[in-house]
């Protein structure tokens, strides 16, 4: 059987199980540094063929990428599962309760997002079963700058105004939540307000549905509770 030499990041989590283990310790040698498949299998004591599998196993996870000359380096979405490591994750298992009032409440689909470098990240979801555009399932990576949940994240967020007009991120603070109507995704509207823990932006509680249901000025109907879910999940342990 192949076997990854111990080094001092992988010889104190030997679990037995040989795929995690040979994957773990291609991970940590990329962490040290890009490296080409040769590299890796010499570094490992993997053959080439079965570091190569692995690599690309790993990259269909995205966990690994590889640039135009074959240099393999870690991925993106290791940058994703960190932002939900952070203390995001304990929001992520706390929300549960807050997700489902509001769902009930609203009748609607719920997202709690995060931000994820470019991107914002889905870490909990609650889905209205209509089938429509505005299920987004956890995990998901969306737009900042279009849509109300993005638009809450970078209206906390200190590079907001390179994004999004400042006046706009002005008014976002100020009336305390976001809305946007087929911005994202056609027949779409969504509402959204800031978790916030000690003034600190954790997450974006984001409230969808369909614009025939919504209206044009979702913020009418829907941001009263969303803000209400907001400051309840911001209180949450």
């Amino acid at each position: 059987m192949d076997s990854v030499p111990e080094s001092k990041s992988s010889a104190t989590r030997i679990t037995g199980v040989g795929v995690l283990d040979r994957c773990v310790g291609l991970l940590d040698l990329l962490a040290d540094c890009p490296r080409s498949l040769r590299a890796l299998a010499d570094a490992s004591g993997l053959p080439r063929p079965t570091a190569h599998r692995l690599l690309v196993a790993l990259e269909a996870h995205r966990l690994v990428t590889r640039d135009q000359a074959g240099t393999f380096r870690l991925g993106p979405r290791l940058t994703e599962l960190a932002a939900v490591a952070g203390p995001e994750l304990d929001l992520a298992s706390v929300a549960g309760p807050v997700l489902d009032r509001l769902h009930q409440a609203s009748g609607e689909s719920v997202q709690l997002y995060v931000r994820s470098g470019d991107h914002r990240l889905c870490i909990a979801a609650r889905d209205a079963g209509t089938g429509l555009r505005d299920s987004v399932p956890v995990g998901a990576l969306l737009p900042l700058d279009v849509g109300s949940g993005g638009k809450v994240l970078l209206a906390w967020s200190p590079d907001g105004g390179r994004r999004l007009q400042p006046a706009e991120l002005a008014a976002i603070r100020e009336r305390g939540w976001a809305a946007s109507v087929a911005e994202r995704e056609p027949g779409v509207a969504s509402v959204s307000a800031p978790v916030l823990r000690d003034g600190a932006l954790l997450a974006a509680l984001c409230v969808s549905g369909p614009v025939s249901r919504l209206g044009q000025s979702p913020g009418r109907k829907l941001s009263p509770i969303v803000v209400a879910a907001a400051t309840d999940l911001s209180a949450a342990r």
